[in-house]
This record gives C-alpha cells, structure tokens and sequence, in this order.
C-alpha cells in the first residue's frame, strides 16, 4: 500500500513561473500544503482523488509513525502533525457506555431483557467476523485483518494501540473466554442485548446461575410459565453447561426437559425446591444426570425414599431446610454410597439416621429438637459435626481429627464410639448432658490436644444434676497431650484440686452458678500450678 502511493506521489512535478521544479506535494516542507491534487495536471488529479476515495472507503490509509518527545520539547508552531483518519472496524462504532454491560442485578428492566433473551447459534455468525472459536483460547483469525491486527505500521514503527475501540480490539478467543466467564443469567441476556455476535457465547458457558428475583421488577414479576420457558431455552442453549443453579420459583414439572438436555456435560446442581417432591415426583427426575458430582437442595419435604438408583459419581450431598421422613432421609443418604462430604443442615426429621458410608470424609448433621437418634459408620470420616441427636452411636473414628457434639434443646443421654487416637479437637455442648455420656466420650478421647466443654447441667431425663467432683490431676494424667482447655458453664465447678500440676491450662469463667465451689476451685489452682486467669464479665 505504501508503495503504491508512492508511486501516484511522483507523478509530474510542478513548476514554478521561473521554470524551477518545486517539490512533490506530499514531500512539502512544514508549512505548505499537503493536499496532493493541487498543482497536478488534470488526469493525474483525477486519479489521485479517485485513489484516496479508494483507499477512504477501505478504511486503510496509513498512520502517520508516533515519534516520542521529551517532556521540554516544544514543537514548533508551523510544524503541527496532521492527524490521519482513525481506523475503525464496525463493531468499534458502539460507544463505550454499551460495550459493558449494566449491572442488571440492579436494574429493574432486567426481567423482561432476561425473559426476551433468544440465543443464537454459533453456526450462524454475524458481521463481518468469524465465527468464534470452539475452543475459548483459541482464536479465529479476522476476516478483514486491519495495520493494527498486523503489529507494526506500514512505516515500521510499532502502531500506536487504538484505546477506543473497546472489546473489538481483542482478539474472538479472548473475548469470548471473558464472556464464557458469565453465569448470572441476567449478565448473559445484558450481554445479548448490547451485541447480537455476543450471543454465541452461551453454547461455552460452563455455568448458569438464576437468583432468587430474576424474574422480578418494578413492572410485576414474570408468570411462572414465562420463566420456565426462558430458563428452558438458556439450558438448551447451553451446550457445555456443567453446573446449574436455580434460585427462582419454577415450576417442578420443567425439571425433567432441564435434566434430560444438558444430563451428559452436568456434573453440579442446586435447587431451590419450594413444592413437596412427594407429591409431584419430578425430583426422581435427577436420575437422568447420572453424571452428577454435587447436588444440594433447598426447602424440600420428602417422606418416601427418592427414586434415585445409584448415583455412583456423586460427591457432594447437601441437603438444607428439609423435612425429612425416616425412610427417606435413609433412602437418600443409602442412594449415594460414595459421598465423601455429606451436610444435612437445618432438617427436622423422627425417628433413627442410619448412614453408612465408607468413602465418608466431611459430615455435618444438624437435624434440630425432638428425639431423633443417629447410626453413623464412616472409617474415614475426618471432620465430624453433629447436633440435636440424643442417642449416637459412632463406628469407625481412626482418622477422626475435629470432633463437635451438640443439644441446643433437650438432652444428651447416651453417646458410644471406640479410641479416637487421631483426635485433635474435641467440643461438648449443651444445656443438658448425662454423666455417662460425657465421661463415654473423655475416655475416647485420650490424645485430644484442644477441649471445649460447654454444659449447663447433668442428669438423666428431666431430672437436673450439678457435675459430680472430677479430679483435676487424674484428668489431665489421662489426657497427656492437652494444651488448651476450655470449660463454659456450671461443669467447672465440678472440677476439683488434690496434687500440684505442671500443665498450662486456660479457663474460661462465664456462668455465676455455684460461684463459691468455683472461687475454691480458682484458689487451688493459682496456688498449686501455673496457670493464667482469665476473668470475662
């Protein structure tokens, strides 16, 4: 290109009255003229206004070359640069105010741009680009590659980069890897609205996520078959969907269009299930992802076992603000025989939880009041959280490192579980434990290294007991690794002293109960040992 208006440049000088030849015009010193028309002969002016109409209308006049200037340099008033026309691709002509897309958490147009949202098909680009790449790091070259695409300015300096033009000056790859990134419904069809080609993005998002009030605005929220159908068509569109989140009422019916669409690339779920799963069965419909890793659940009421089969890839179980009935809280669990992190949160259920599980790592049941009992063999359970179980029953704690048993309502009256030798921290607590619960569990816990005894009262039944005298030095012979114990409650007062210690141990003194037998014990204790008081109002 650059020869070639060279060439055009050179044609005819002109001349003067005198006969001298001046210079050609696009060689003219500061000052003077630069247009190369004037002073030409008619055929060659001609051609030169019908060259750069050419080249205008390509978009491909060159840049001048950006030349560095120090800081006390000033530029002399007669020997201003002209600036050349910008080059600009179609896309680039959207200001920057629409390349990015609105917040639409907080707009209240979001729904109907959310439930207006048509995702096209990345066989059918549009513009003059390419279609994107399938892979998002690897991009399709540009149709019309422009100067700036190639690196260097045809004069051989680097070109100056084009800061207004946007995401247009990213690569297709690249922008499409920063749109793939998206899961917030709202922000794909926000996306979608700005640019048509930005649609093709959809069929790569690995993720989709639609908050409780997607479908809600100031204008009235969405009917529920409107918003089954949009979040239809995202799935749909979705080809690589692997984890969908559904916080937005939906109809149950859907469920198994959603499941049975996108049930090979799925591997994460999470619902909000508002309706009882067994009076619609729809919920059965997760069998059809047999491909599932995590699932977690929201609000539901099941009483019979989910038809489930065996979902041998399941990891993650997560249940939360369930009612549960025994057979099926027993049903699910038994459904997921290779579940290493197992959380049932905030459920209320009667009766026994037997749960077996041999790959077992994490566990976290919290099932509130009422008499409900609990079966647990888990031989590689690490973590353990348990509340609101009467009677446990724990087989297999080798690897047991972080251990917590709590009652906020009721009691506490039987606990049975073999050695714990990997045991490093040990929390009881309650209003109401008995005797032989607590003492079961110290002896388990011969090498716990942190304690955390936090009960109001002893006693069997309805019946509250104060703590029978424990004998300090005996306790801590037996615990030899304790470094840091903490006692809340009325239990410390139960704790008596006969022989010196040698330990640094840490109480904590919050309940006014029996406030003399623990003065006693404080006495003994900062008279016999090393020991750091600490008062808490």
């Amino acid at each position: 290109m650059q020869t070639a208006v060279t060439v055009v440049a050179c044609i005819s000088p002109t001349a003067d009255s005198n006969g001298d030849s001046s210079l050609s015009p696009i060689q003219t010193a500061a000052g003077k003229t630069n247009d190369p028309t004037r002073g030409q002969p008619e055929p060659a002016a001609h051609a030169l206004r019908a060259a750069k109409r050419q080249f205008e209308k390509r978009g491909a006049l060159p840049k001048p070359p950006t030349i560095p200037m120090a800081s006390n340099f000033e530029r002399p008033p007669g020997n201003r640069a002209t600036k050349s026309p910008r080059i600009r691709s179609k896309r680039s002509q959207i200001s920057k105010s629409k390349i990015l897309p609105p917040r639409a958490s907080h707009t209240s147009d979001s729904p109907p741009l959310l439930l207006n949202f048509e995702p096209s098909s990345p066989s059918q680009p549009h513009s003059n680009r390419a279609p994107l790449s399938p892979h998002p790091l690897r991009a399709a070259p540009l149709t019309n590659p422009s100067p700036i695409s190639a690196g260097r300015h045809p004069g051989g300096m680097a070109a100056p980069m084009e800061l207004d033009g946007g995401m247009d000056a990213l690569p297709d790859g690249v922008v499409q890897h920063i749109l793939s990134r998206l899961s917030n419904a709202r922000d794909v069809a926000a996306c979608g609205a700005v640019a048509r080609c930005w649609r093709g993005c959809v069929p790569y998002l690995p993720s989709l996520y639609f908050p409780r009030g997607a479908f809600e605005s100031s204008r009235g929220g969405a009917s529920a078959a409107a918003a089954d159908d949009t979040i239809g068509r995202m799935v749909a569109a979705a080809e690589r969907l692997e984890e969908l989140v559904v916080y937005s009422p939906f109809s149950a019916s859907s469920l198994p269009g959603w499941l049975a669409a996108r049930a090979a690339t799925l591997r994460v779920l999470e619902l909000r299930v508002d309706a009882p799963a067994d009076k619609t069965g729809h919920l059965d419909s997760i069998a059809v992802a047999a491909g599932l890793e995590e699932l977690r659940l929201w609000g539901l009421t099941m009483w019979r076992p989910p038809a489930w089969g065996r979902m041998e890839r399941l990891r993650v179980l997560e249940v939360v603000g369930a009612v549960f009935g025994e057979a099926a809280v027993n049903g699910a669990v038994a459904a997921c025989p290779n579940l290493t992190d197992l959380a049932l949160l905030g459920c209320e259920c009667s009766g026994e939880a037997a749960i077996s599980l041999p790959l077992l790592e994490r566990c976290r049941l919290d099932f509130g009041g009422g008499n409900c009992s609990l079966r647990l063999a888990a031989p590689r359970v690490e973590s353990l959280e348990i509340q609101g179980f009467c009677w446990i029953s724990l087989q297999g704690g080798d690897r047991l490192k972080h251990l917590t048993i709590s009652k906020n309502t009721g009691s506490v009256y039987h606990v049975e579980m073999g050695k714990l030798p990997e045991l490093d921290k040990l929390s009881l607590r309650g209003v109401q434990w008995s005797w032989g619960a607590i003492s079961s569990v110290l002896q388990c816990a011969t090498e716990v290294k942190h304690l955390v005894m936090k009960v109001e009262f002893c006693g069997d039944f309805e019946t509250l007991q104060p703590f029978p005298e424990i004998d300090l030095v005996e306790f801590f012979n037996s615990h030899p690794k304790l470094c840091k114990f903490e006692i809340h409650g009325a239990m410390f007062a139960a704790l008596c002293q006969k022989n010196s210690l040698k330990n640094h141990v840490l109480i904590t003194v919050r309940s006014p109960l029996n406030a003399e037998q623990k003065l006693s014990t404080l006495e003994s204790l900062v008279r016999y040992c090393d020991l750091t008081v600490e008062e808490l109002p």
